[in-house]
């Protein structure tokens, strides 16, 4: 039987490819929910061409004109933060893609994992915030969770085989970003359209973003730690500028294992909807010969900042993962907004940092009230700040 999926912000740069890996493998997959939260009209386009059973559109003010769009459309139409949260539970689910940025994907992968829908993940916030009770959630339902960032998705191939046996440590590879051997005094004069030009991946706005301060590799770290249950000690970032060798294992008799391939999205989002399976496809093929040269070196965490508080935060532990990520998503939206500096967002996080309440065993009330907290006193010293 075909898998039926449901696609969280399908309107995204993930939730786009994943409707390209299912147009082109129509024997495998269907789609069954989309969901996104102001792009209404590509969300119509999209509804129009799968013909979900549901589509959900997070902004209400946008309900009228979904409704009217869709009027010809055998396809249920729901609005509303509380309608994303519950249409993850329906029974007709097989899989939930969680491609929503930020925050917003904490309580609806939640909810689809008490559900018992298995989980892609590409919402690395999530594990970010609260990976502790998404893992509790996962054993507790029998659900299994398929990482579909490209790093995660290496170190869970390379594992494949492997499970009984022990890792020593993994190295996630890391771009460097558009601003790799930037000094000092050039990172303090980049501007929003020199951020948004990542080198290697196309991403959205605050992912780019965050690749380009090395928050995102952060977050990658600490994502890693509770998808594969490693100890800080066992992570280590290495800048690979050809984005070729997309992690790599390393086993306790020495061996390493790396998986490679041409950086495109599509092929870990096919790998999480089709496991165990690998499906024929058409993606371009890897040529040594087009890379004579991969390199890799230390990044800077003096210059980029948020990798340090990254792993400050991994080690911390408790709530302040949280407060990382909510401090983040307001400064990067400031950054955006062409409020604050690009070095200011590291400055303001690192501040918030140390003067939020810490709490070492929260439970998912207290992620939601860190949360909503953070982001007040956060855009309360963006505005003091503001360019």
């Amino acid at each position: 039987m075909k898998k039926r999926i449901a696609i969280l912000g399908s309107t995204g740069s993930i939730g786009t490819q994943t409707l390209e890996v299912i147009s082109q493998n129509p024997d495998y997959f269907e789609v069954e929910v989309l969901t996104a939260n102001n792009n209404i009209e590509l969300l119509i386009k999209q509804a129009r061409q799968f013909q979900p059973n549901v589509v959900v559109i997070s902004n209400s003010c946008h309900y009228d004109q979904l409704k009217e769009a869709l009027k010809d459309e055998p396809i249920k139409i729901y609005a509303g933060r509380e309608a994303l949260h519950q249409v993850v539970e329906m029974e007709t689910i097989d899989v939930v893609v969680t491609a929503m940025v930020g925050y917003s994907g904490l309580i609806p992968t939640c909810n689809a994992i008490k559900a018992g829908k298995h989980i892609a993940l590409a919402n690395k916030e999530t594990m970010v915030v609260a990976g502790e009770i998404i893992n509790r959630l996962a054993i507790e339902h029998k659900v299994n969770i398929y990482p579909v960032d490209s790093e995660h998705s290496a170190i869970f191939q390379c594992l494949v085989g492997e499970f009984n046996n022990e890792i020593e440590k993994i190295y996630l590879t890391a771009s460097g970003g558009p601003f790799r051997g930037f000094s000092s005094e050039q990172l303090a004069a980049v501007t929003k359209a020199d951020a948004l030009k990542h080198p290697n991946w196309d991403m959205g706005a605050k992912i780019t973003i965050d690749s380009a301060s090395m928050m995102n590799k952060g977050f990658e770290v600490i994502e890693a730690k509770w998808l594969f249950g490693l100890k800080p000690e066992q992570i280590d970032v290495v800048v690979h500028p050809q984005s070729i060798v997309h992690s790599i294992v390393q086993f306790r008799d020495g061996s390493m294992k790396a998986q490679m391939g041409l950086p495109d999205m599509k092929l870990p989002i096919q790998y999480a909807l089709s496991f165990p399976e690998r499906l024929v496809s058409d993606f371009k093929r890897f040529s040594f010969f087009d890379y004579p040269k991969l390199t890799f070196e230390q990044p800077n965490t003096k210059k980029f900042r948020n990798l340090a508080l990254a792993f400050e935060a991994l080690n911390q532990g408790g709530n302040m993962p949280c407060i990382l990520n909510a401090a983040n998503e307001v400064v990067v939206q400031a950054f955006l907004s062409d409020k604050i500096s690009f070095l200011q967002m590291p400055e303001i996080i690192e501040e918030i940092m140390s003067k939020a309440s810490f709490i070492k065993t929260p439970d998912l009330d207290d992620y939601i009230q860190t949360d909503k907290e953070i982001r007040i006193s956060t855009s309360a010293m963006v505005k003091k700040l503001a360019i």
